[in-house]
């Protein structure tokens, strides 16, 4: 298994030039996301140069559709998006109950809340406290979840559409997301 990070060794043209944008590029570069107007544009918010719809060459907005249609269509990032799914749905539903019920007990049982536990830290100050382990705990249990289940396969999975994007930008665009699996 490679162990570096595709994402960080090149820009996200492909190029291996990493001081300056290609020349083809460079005019938009410059100009901010589409729908963004730029600083000092005029009434509706448009200048007349904003970012065109199309991207740079022709047809790699649609090579680089087709490869990450094909790789959300993968059965590895499937998987990957089951095993987020099964620790985040369960965990999420746990600690809104949690909250939820720490917020009801104060609003309708404050005798309870008030209670003493040891001197004058109460049952809703521990409860309170408890709120904030539990974030760090949830915190905690999330990074190792992912370190330990997802983040190799989804390593994996960058370098695959790494590779992928490279090879459609000097190879003829595919027709189909079919043909990508190929």
């Amino acid at each position: 298994m490679r162990t570096d990070d595709p994402w960080y060794d090149a820009v996200a043209s492909g190029s291996d030039d990493h001081d300056a944008p290609p020349a083809a590029t460079a005019a938009t570069t410059a100009l901010p996301p589409r729908g963004v107007p730029r600083p000092g544009a005029g009434e509706g918010g448009r200048t007349g140069d904003e970012r065109p719809v199309e991207s740079v060459g022709p047809g790699t907005s649609d090579a680089h559709a087709a490869v990450y249609l094909a790789v959300q269509r993968s059965e590895a990032f499937q998987q990957v998006r089951r095993r987020y799914r099964r620790f985040v749905t369960p965990v999420s539903v746990a600690f809104l109950t949690w909250y939820l019920a720490y917020l009801v007990t104060a609003t309708a049982a404050p005798e309870l809340m008030a209670r003493p536990v040891a001197g004058v830290f109460n049952v809703a100050m521990a409860a309170g406290l408890a709120q904030f382990a539990s974030t760090f705990l949830l915190t905690w249990a999330y990074a190792r979840h992912a370190r330990l289940r997802r983040d190799e396969l989804a390593l994996e999975l960058r370098w695959e559409t790494q590779d992928m994007t490279r090879a459609y930008s000097v190879a003829p665009t595919p027709r189909t997301a079919l043909e990508t699996m190929r």
